[in-house]
């Protein structure tokens, strides 16, 4: 059964569910509502709850282990022997989960009959080409073996979902049946359905915090792999970043010292752009602004914020480096050599954050006592005065937890870098000149045939656990600065 009609199929039950429930539980108090522990609809959302949980967190749970554990046991049905030479059992097994998929994909497109048996003995060539026919990209050679493996692959998982569905579908009949069995008058059902929808509230936050853990683990492991193939030293002092992938053994150069300073010369001219117009843009909103001009500016302002980061890219790729090229370039002051610059991305990146600071600190300006605005006003200071000397200190700090998030965001960054920065990691105090980022070249390191075994592409996860350390340090700094704020303020 298809996952979507299996979500539907359970929700129909659970509506189904609350509308019994609740109906069970008005006629056992005889139509009266009065007579009732809790309102009707608590009666009903006990049944739905208990229909929609169980199956659905059976049902996630499935999705999760079962690929797991196919995987487990078609990669051990296949001999070492069959493994070809330069590669490995993963990278196999993603060509048979591949072909699994591709095989499907024919089936469903009328290119192969639907009770095609696909095994040992089957022409390599003519599955090759039904394969193609059907838009499934073969990246190398079928062998009988992956062919079996495929084949089985497709019959566990089809067994698997269909064994997924008769669970969930049982479970979900089961907890209509129970909750319709305490649909009566006496039943505490308010009681339940709250103790239910906080235990719903504190798995949600587990799960975020449990994605955390297993990003954090991820990254570990692959960053302790890479520097088991790449001294340390190197790549956190090297100033030369010249990764090779021609399989020459100690060729590559790979210190992360010219893509931090690309990306903190980058955010820095973000920064810089950002910060003064957006504070400057929160000042007026808050303090100067009627309700109408507010109420009309502050959505425009923010609808910078909806725009996609490749959009910005585009922009500064078209349209911001050439007009910095024809005022800066060899027709203007000769300064510029090309459209790519770190000016470039660092305008348009200035740009995406000004809603972000700008909503930030206008929270933070609103947030500051009316009282202490009306006790400057009495003792005769101006507009201006009360905003200089009381209002932006009481703000300060919480304008600059919104400058640090800001920060954070902007080392972050990867669209607007790749088409407005260049690719060239370099050290240069020449904002005109091409740079690149962290979040570039983890970017770049990753595209393509990389061999996750090899230390050019293990540096992706080095990359990116450096970065992770820095932004989880910027945002911890500027909640810590927020939190004082609070406890000075509330």
């Amino acid at each position: 059964m298809p996952l979507l009609w299996l979500i539907l199929i359970v929700l129909a039950i659970a509506a189904a569910g609350f509308v019994l429930g609740r109906g069970r539980a008005m006629r056992s108090a005889g139509g009266d509502a009065r007579h009732l522990h809790s309102l009707p609809a608590y009666y009903g959302n006990n049944v739905a709850i208990k229909v929609i949980v169980p199956a659905m967190l059976v049902m996630l749970v499935w999705l999760v282990v079962q690929p797991l554990v196919i995987n487990t046991v078609i990669s051990g049905t296949i001999p070492e022997s069959a493994v070809r030479e330069n590669s490995s059992l993963g990278l196999m097994m993603s060509e048979v989960r591949r072909t699994a998929e591709g095989i499907d994909n024919a089936i469903a497109g009328g290119v192969m009959p639907a009770d095609t048996t696909i095994g040992a003995d089957s022409d390599i060539e003519a599955v090759t080409q039904q394969l193609q026919d059907a838009g499934q990209i073969v990246t190398s050679e079928l062998t009988p073996t992956m062919l079996v493996a495929a084949q089985d692959y497709r019959t566990m998982y089809a067994t698997g979902n269909m064994i997924m569905s008769a669970v969930v579908l049982l479970l979900a009949v089961a907890g209509l049946l129970w909750g319709l069995r305490e649909s009566q008058k006496d039943f505490r059902a308010r009681n339940t359905v709250e103790r239910s929808v906080r235990a719903l509230l504190i798995a949600a936050a587990s799960i975020a915090i449990l994605t955390t853990v297993g990003i954090i683990l991820s990254l570990i492991f692959n960053t302790v792999e890479f520097f088991r193939l790449y001294p340390a030293t190197d790549f956190f002092f090297g100033t030369t970043w010249s990764p090779s992938f021609s399989g020459r053994g100690g060729s590559s150069e790979l210190g992360v010292i010219p893509l931090l300073w690309g990306t903190f010369y980058i955010s820095i001219v973000a920064l810089a752009v950002a910060v003064p117009i957006g504070l400057f843009s929160a000042i007026y909103l808050s303090e100067y602004a009627t309700p109408r001009v507010r109420a009309i500016a502050k959505p425009m302002l923010e609808i910078l914020a909806g725009i996609p980061t490749i959009v910005y890219g585009l922009f500064a790729l078209l349209t911001v480096g050439p007009l910095l090229l024809k005022v800066f370039g060899d027709d203007g002051l000769g300064w510029m050599q090309a459209g790519t610059a770190v000016m470039t991305a660092g305008l348009v990146m200035g740009i995406m954050l000004i809603p972000f600071v700008s909503s930030l600190s206008d929270d933070i300006i609103n947030a500051v006592p009316q009282a202490m605005r009306d006790g400057s006003y009495g003792l005769g200071a101006t507009r201006s005065e009360t905003i200089k000397q009381v209002v932006m200190p009481a703000a300060l700090p919480g304008i600059v937890g919104a400058i640090l998030l800001a920060a954070s965001r902007a080392i972050g960054e990867t669209m607007i870098v790749v088409l407005g920065a260049g690719a060239a990691a370099k050290l240069s105090l020449n904002p005109f000149e091409a740079m690149t980022t962290v979040t570039a070249k983890i970017v770049s390191q990753l595209t393509g045939d990389a061999d996750f075994s090899s230390p050019e592409a293990l540096v992706a996860f080095a990359l990116g656990m450096t970065l992770f350390v820095i932004t989880l340090g910027l945002n911890v700094l500027a909640l810590y600065i927020v939190r004082k704020y609070r406890e000075q303020y509330e």
